[in-house]
């Protein structure tokens, strides 16, 4: 699941609204909506992005928030270290090689250190 289907999906359940009906309600399939929560689709488009806000009701703050976790949440990323350090590479291979393998703890260690 992706940071923005869990998002997505805890607001929808917070507000009692099924999965078909939010579906049926911004005009895509339930399989599409279903997805895109679980993190087998990728980001969605701008457009459902702001049908999706309207629908929940989400404005401001919380809006550019759900906006920054679609942008975030691509379930198949690719790391381009053209032009950049061996260490990079390694880095970069390390991290997809073992990525399934590290706990919570671990991935929330890894997340602070690279915010900063």
């Amino acid at each position: 699941m992706t940071p923005f289907g869990a998002r997505i999906r805890a607001l929808r359940q917070a507000r009692g609204i099924a999965l078909k009906q939010m579906a049926a309600d911004l005009g895509v399939s339930s399989a599409y909506l279903s997805a895109l929560e679980h993190g087998h689709r990728g980001r969605p488009s701008w457009l459902l992005l702001q049908r999706i806000c309207g629908y929940l009701n989400i404005i401001w703050d919380d809006a550019e928030e759900l906006a920054e976790l679609a942008k975030l949440s691509h379930p198949r990323i690719t790391i381009d270290t053209a032009g950049l350090t061996p260490k990079a590479t390694l880095l970069a291979n390390e991290l997809g090689r073992r990525i399934g393998s590290l706990d919570e703890a671990k991935l929330e260690q890894m997340l602070r250190l690279l915010r900063g």
